[in-house]
Parts: structure tokens; C-alpha cells; sequence
């Protein structure tokens, strides 16, 4: 790969490294410790290698006691270095061998001891190395050893490796460990996996296809698809050869390193997004408008401005806001944080019950917002003058009124026509005092309606405040971080340029390399090639 593909390689995933970092951030408590864990490692540790550079493949020899790994190593690497059988270590070591003098820092970052490295040059053998420049080879302890350290050292490097070729043995190959422990957990990985049978040697020709179809099925069992299955001897060196191949395919790709970062970043960013799920479905708007009706009936807010207009419209009387009932304010809460966290995991729930108003908080809210009502009781502007007219008619109509009756009995000396014109004059001040009544009513009636309407709208809008604020601003707030950690987490996973970094490893195919490998390489490209 040209140097200019490895700065596209470390610009793009540096971004997305980085935008793994800032959903993790963003995420924070509300992740599950595994969720966290997982995410943060993979940002450490792709950083970390991103600083070390993607020029070297990093290739690791894992597997059980007995798998013989370590006498693979050796024959890979042409150099007796690995200590075999009864020689083994019992403390957790990992060797190592570079093909390049330049992998100190690497082998540091890894955790190789000093004592356990050494540098294949190809003088020592005579063999031409150029082909694995760049190769560092990786033997590590046994997964399945008494000793837990070993296991710790596995579980620590795994993730730091970019090919990983795990060893088995025509005996163990099942092994529930293995497949339990750690293949089952690496699917997504395959484009940076192998499976080598060793000992081969051992089984006869005949029941070889056997074998070897058996841990295609074991494989495919785990979910992982594509991987090259190989079968090796380290004592008889067969398979060796073809074996030293796909590394050398390996590391003239150069993109063993950015595929296994990518792979990283992939899983760990799917474990976020699982802690994400799609879009949540809720708008402020609806939501506030579902749980006001119940607020208001919560408050008492429809008898209050009833009792305001009856105040107007008899001319006493005080009207007073209840307290807010608090068993119905909890529930209104209650029903809110169901209906807005219904998709969210659990621990976006926690954050969202936390970040809302509490049950006494968003009580004392809505009492504070109701006292602010005006609970005006006053009558109309001219309501005093208009009963004055019509009671000074009315009194008057009477006065009037009986001065015709006298004058009709003949108390009153008065001509005709009068007495009927002073009866007549009677009737019209009565009928201005009923009129002058009825309007004063009327005029009042039609207040105490404005002012029922005012306080019932004046304190639905103030419970609207009071629901945007406490409950929905801090619910739009953490969904809008809850679909940030999402985009972000999409990003991480997804590849901008035309060819993705991160495809299946094309590696040599069977026919290639004149030996086996599962049915997801069968269609693999030849040599050299990239998807």
C-alpha cells in the first residue's frame, strides 16, 4: 500500500476513532460497565496503534495446551526461539518475533518482555525475509492453561493483534473453551482470523476431509464465515510453506493493521448502537399536550375559573387555588417518563428520570405558576352605574305610577287626557329600569364569561410552562444526546470512501495455496487483489 493510501487509512480512522470518543462522552453513565468497557478500550487501543502506525502486521499464535503453536512458531519463523513442550514457561510470557528493527514500540505497547523478543534478519538461515517485512509474530500462552495469569495475558493481547491464527489440534479442535470463550465472540472478526490444524501428520489421509469439515461446521456453528481453515504439521513442515504465503500476501497488503483497527471500531461501535436503538419517537409538542388535560384536572384549574366567573357575575365572593393534588402530579410524571423512555435502554431511563423535574419539584412548579393567575373577581366598569339608572327608574316609574292612580281615582284634579299620559310615562320608566337592569346583567354575565375563559387559558399555559420546563426541555435535551450517540456510533461504522477499509480480507484462496479453507473463501479473489 502506497504512503498515501496509509495517511487515507489513518485519517479515516482516526475519525473514527474519534467519533466513537465523543458518543462515549456524550453517552457516559448511561452505558451499561460492559458497554463502557468495551467501547473505551477499542478508542485506547486503536488510538494507541494509530500512533504507532499501521506498517506493521502484528500476527498472533493462539491457542490450547498441546496444539503445538509454539513448535509453529519456530517453523514459521525458522528460529528456535519458542520454548516447546516440558520447556514452556510457567509464568504467562509472550514471545515475540519482528521482522523489522523497528518494532520496539510496538512490541512495548503489546507487553512483550525485552528477553522475549528477537529479530529475524534471514541472515541466521539464509532465507530471503523481505516478503514478511514489517511481519511481528506473536506466540502467546495457552488459553486453556491451570494458570490464570495465562489466560489474562490472552484475554490482554488479543485485542492488540492484527491477524489472529488460532492453532488446534486434531484432539481439541472442539473444544468448548475455545469455541465458547473466545471464537464465538469474535464474529465480525473474520477478515482477521485463521484457523490452522496442526499435527495433521498424525491423522490418516483418508479421515483428513473428515476433520477438516467437521471445524468448517464448529465455525460455522460459531457465526463466522470466511475464515481460512489450513492444515499444518510443524514436524513435518507440511502446509508450512503455503502457510508463510498468506502471511507474505499479509504484509505486502499492508492492511492487515487498518482492517483489524477497523474491525475494532465496528464491533465496539455495534455495541453502542445497540445501546441506542433507532429513532425514539417523540415530538415536545404531542407530549406536552397529552399530559396537560391530566395537570389541569390534577389542579382543580376548571373549578377555579368556574368559581371566578361566579364571583362576576353574583358580585361576591373569593375564589382560591387549591394546592395541587401530589399523588396525581407523581402519576402525571410517572406516565410522562413511560411514554418518553418506552425506547430507551435502561440506563438512558435512569438518565431521563434524573434529568426531569421530581415529583415535589414539579408540584411546587405548578403551584408557583397557578398563584400567578389573576383570580380577578371585579365587576364590569359600568355595572354600578347601571343599576343605579335602573333602580332611580324603577323608583321613579313607582312615583309616577301612583300619582296616575290618583289622578285616575280623581285624588288628583288633572284634566284628561293626563292621568292616562302620567300611567303611560309610569310603564316607559319601568320599562327603562328593566332595560337598564338587563343590560347591567347582561354586561355581567358576559364578563364573568371572559374572565372564566382568561383563568382557565392563563393557567393551561402557565401548566404548559411549567410541563415544557421541568419535563420536556430536559427530555428533548437528552434525546437529542441520545440520537447524537447514535449518529455518531452510525459513523463509526460506516466508511465515506468508495473503497471501505474494512472488507472481507481477501487473503490467498484454497486452490492458491494448494490446501483448505471454509466455504466463505471459496469466492475469494486471488492474491493481491482488494474488494
Amino acid at each position: 500500500m502506497s504512503a498515501t493510501g496509509h495517511r487515507s487509512d489513518d485519517a479515516t480512522l482516526r475519525a473514527r476513532t474519534e467519533d466513537l470518543a465523543e458518543a462515549l462522552s456524550i453517552a457516559g453513565p448511561r452505558l451499561d460497565d460492559e458497554t463502557s468497557r468495551r467501547v473505551s478500550t477499542a478508542v485506547s487501543g486503536v488510538r494507541e496503534r494509530l500512533a504507532l502506525g499501521v506498517d506493521h502486521t502484528v500476527v498472533a499464535f493462539a491457542g490450547g495446551t498441546g496444539s503445538g503453536k509454539s513448535s509453529l512458531f519456530n517453523k514459521v519463523s525458522r528460529l528456535s526461539f519458542a520454548d516447546v513442550g516440558v520447556k514452556r514457561p510457567t509464568t504467562a510470557r509472550v514471545t515475540a518475533c519482528s521482522w523489522s528493527d523497528d518494532a520496539e514500540a510496538l512490541l512495548d505497547w503489546v507487553g512483550v518482555d525485552r528477553e522475549r523478543r528477537i529479530v529475524q534478519s534471514g541472515e541466521l538461515d539464509g532465507g530471503d525475509e523481505r516478503l514478511l517485512a514489517g511481519l511481528v509474530l506473536l506466540d502467546l500462552p495457552d488459553h486453556d492453561s491451570v494458570e490464570p495469569a495465562h489466560r489474562e495475558v490472552v484475554d490482554r493481547v488479543l485485542p492488540l493483534v492484527d491477524l489472529l491464527v488460532w492453532v488446534v489440534d486434531p484432539q481439541k479442535y472442539a473444544d468448548d473453551a475455545l469455541h465458547s470463550g473466545y471464537l464465538r465472540s469474535a464474529v465480525g472478526s473474520e477478515a482477521s482470523m485463521v484457523v490452522l490444524l496442526n499435527q495433521v501428520d498424525t491423522v490418516p489421509e483418508a479421515q483428513r476431509v473428515n476433520l477438516v469439515g467437521d471445524l468448517r461446521r464448529l465455525l460455522a456453528d460459531d457465526g463466522l464465515t470466511g475464515v481460512v481453515v489450513q492444515e499444518v504439521s510443524a514436524r513435518s513442515g507440511e502446509g508450512v510453506e503455503q502457510f508463510r504465503s498468506l502471511l507474505e500476501e499479509a504484509c505486502s497488503r499492508r492492511s492487515v493493521a487498518a482492517g483489524r483497527a477497523a474491525a475494532e471500531l465496528d464491533s465496539a461501535a455495534r455495541v453502542l448502537l445497540a445501546q441506542t436503538p433507532a429513532e425514539v419517537p417523540w415530538q415536545m409538542g404531542p407530549a406536552v399536550e397529552r399530559e396537560l388535560d391530566a395537570l389541569v384536572a390534577a389542579t382543580g384549574l376548571r373549578s377555579v375559573a368556574s368559581q371566578v366567573g361566579n364571583a362576576v357575575r353574583n358580585g361576591y365572593g373569593h375564589p382560591e387555588v387549591p394546592p395541587p393534588d401530589r399523588d396525581a402530579v407523581a402519576l402525571s410524571r410517572a406516565r410522562w417518563l413511560t411514554r418518553a423512555g418506552a425506547s430507551l435502554r435502561p440506563g438512558w431511563q435512569r438518565s431521563l428520570a434524573e434529568s426531569v423535574a421530581g415529583a415535589d419539584q414539579l408540584r411546587t412548579a405548578v403551584a408557583g405558576a397557578l398563584r400567578g393567575v389573576s383570580l380577578d373577581v371585579r365587576g364590569p366598569a359600568r355595572a354600578r352605574l347601571l343599576r343605579r339608572t335602573a333602580w332611580a327608574l324603577a323608583g321613579l316609574a313607582v312615583l309616577v305610577a301612583v300619582a296616575g292612580v290618583l289622578a285616575m281615582t280623581g285624588v288628583l284634579d288633572l284634566a284628561d287626557p293626563w292621568p292616562v299620559v302620567i300611567l303611560c310615562l309610569a310603564g316607559l320608566l319601568a320599562a327603562g329600569a328593566a332595560v337598564a337592569a338587563l343590560v347591567g346583567v347582561g354586561t355581567r354575565r358576559k364578563l364573568a364569561s371572559r374572565r372564566e375563559q382568561a383563568v382557565a387559558s392563563a393557567g393551561r399555559a402557565a401548566l404548559e410552562r411549567v410541563l415544557t420546563e421541568g419535563l420536556g426541555e430536559p427530555t428533548q435535551k437528552l434525546l437529542v444526546e441520545h440520537r447524537r450517540v447514535r449518529e455518531l456510533a452510525q459513523a463509526a461504522t460506516e466508511l465515506p470512501a468508495a473503497a471501505p477499509l474494512t472488507g472481507a480480507l481477501r487473503l490467498p484462496t484454497a486452490d492458491a495455496l494448494g490446501t483448505s479453507s471454509t466455504e466463505g473463501t471459496a469466492g475469494a479473489a486471488p492474491a493481491g487483489s482488494r474488494g
